[in-house]
């Protein structure tokens, strides 16, 4: 049966209300077996990022035309009443009746029988177009940016208490927005700029990332970026310039030796090892062997041969062997991923406040042991893609407190100029200079 991008954009949406992330089963959907042409790859792509983001004021509006309880309605059918108003609100292109007949054509094909309970949650919500009211800005500031900007409340409160109104409502509203495509520049394969001559040959706008000294950001691919000949060749690499900074100022010396403590599917790795040359030797451990497979095949396509990788747990001791053998580690440690709503905006309906100590607890964890491995004079690199004092700064204050043989110094390179607070840590934002929200501290080994 063909349900279009509409209806492949609800099993998408329903696939992640069940804990799976949208962007590889997007791809799926873009590269697989499904035909469609380049408009309704644009529509499902737009649908189905577009409804995350703006999921919390979706909903806001559609549980005030709907008389039992919004929450308990079954999923799939909540998720075309989404994808219903995201078109209303955010597509001037689309005209109200085309809504609610495509919406209504999705359920009957979907979920025959709930064909009117859609026709009549739509139209109310659309009869309400013009007299949407969310709380006051004034005076309920953390609500307002909660319902109209589509933030967990708790989050929203918890980045005021922090950064103040202003910023948390420009933070919100950068969370929405569509991320730049950037890319990481194999050093090992091309040069920057004659790569980016070649890109612009082949039809897309080229930009120079203003911080990471390998990173380009693209518009205008004709074809999926990840199906093109630079991508296949190991020319380039799908990277944020938050995300390529980590290794930049990780610093690791041609010829050293590196633990790359919680490698994951290996995209730092990888830089690492090109900013080394493809000379000395990189540990990459990881608990899951899946994305260590994963690694090693993206080492392959990049003509990267130092990395090893070991299946480990990373708040375990991982051996005597390991013990003050390193130039370089790095800690990219697990974490809420709250920097990375922009691209990943499922992470804001799934996260809960009472999560947020059980990742505390394991970073604390796994960068205590991480202190074992340097070598003297060695550095020790924390970093986390979360916005959240928790599990950035007061782990980086508890290890200090704890570890008296490491001192915190300022990352050893031009490119990080403007990023370092006085506090020496490094901090980006995606309201600020359009990149992730990362954060990471330095720290040497003095005995």
């Amino acid at each position: 049966m063909n349900i279009g991008p509409r209806g492949t954009a609800v099993e998408i949406l329903n696939e992640v209300d069940r804990g799976a992330f949208a962007e590889p089963l997007l791809d799926r959907s873009l590269s697989g077996g499904k035909s469609m042409g380049p408009r309704d790859r644009g529509l499902l792509t737009m649908l189905v990022y577009g409804t995350l983001r703006m999921r919390g004021r979706l909903d806001w509006n559609l549980r005030r035309h709907y008389r039992a309880d919004y929450d308990a309605m079954e999923t799939g059918i909540r998720n075309i009443l989404r994808i219903g108003a995201y078109q209303a609100m955010f597509m001037d292109r689309v005209p109200d009746y085309a809504v609610v007949s495509e919406s209504v054509e999705t359920a009957r094909r979907m979920f025959p029988g709930r064909e009117g309970l859609v026709n009549g949650v739509l139209r109310g919500f659309l009869r309400g177009k013009g007299r949407r009211q969310y709380p006051d800005p004034e005076n309920e500031p953390a609500a307002h940016i909660s319902a109209f900007h589509s933030h967990p409340l708790w989050l929203v409160e918890k980045w005021i208490e922090r950064y103040g109104v202003s910023e948390t409502r420009a933070l919100c509203e950068a969370d929405n927005g569509i991320p730049p495509c950037t890319v990481r520049v194999n050093r090992l394969r091309a040069e920057r700029k004659p790569l980016a001559d070649k890109l612009r040959s082949a039809g897309m706008r080229v930009f120079f990332t203003p911080v990471s000294p390998d990173g380009l950001i693209l518009e205008d691919a004709e074809i999926p970026l990840r199906e093109s000949s630079f991508v296949r060749t190991g020319s380039i690499q799908v990277q944020d310039e938050a995300s390529q900074m980590i290794s930049v100022l990780t610093n690791p010396p041609r010829g050293g030796r590196v633990l790359d403590l919680c490698s994951g599917i290996g995209g730092k790795t990888a830089h690492l090892a090109e900013i080394m040359g493809n000379e000395g030797e990189i540990a990459a451990a990881d608990i899951n062997r899946g994305k260590l497979n994963s690694l090693r095949r993206i080492a392959g396509r990049l003509g990267i041969s130092i990395v090893k990788t070991f299946v480990r747990d990373a708040a375990q001791d991982l051996g005597s062997s390991f013990h003050g053998g390193f130039d370089r580690v790095l800690v990219d440690a697990p974490c809420s991923g709250t920097g990375t709503l922009r691209r990943n905006p499922e992470i804001k309906w799934r996260l809960r406040p009472e999560d947020i100590p059980g990742l505390q607890s394991l970073q604390t964890e796994i960068l205590g042991r991480a202190a074992l491995y340097p070598r003297k004079g060695g550095l020790l690199v924390y970093s986390t893609c979360s916005l959240l004092s928790e599990e950035n700064e007061d782990v980086v204050s508890t290890f200090l407190s704890r570890n008296g043989s490491y001192r915190p110094v300022a990352p050893h390179h031009e490119a990080t100029a403007g990023l370092i607070g006085p506090d020496l840590l490094f901090r980006t934002f995606p309201h600020r200079g359009g990149m992730d929200g990362f954060f990471a501290a330095v720290m040497e080994r003095i005995n």
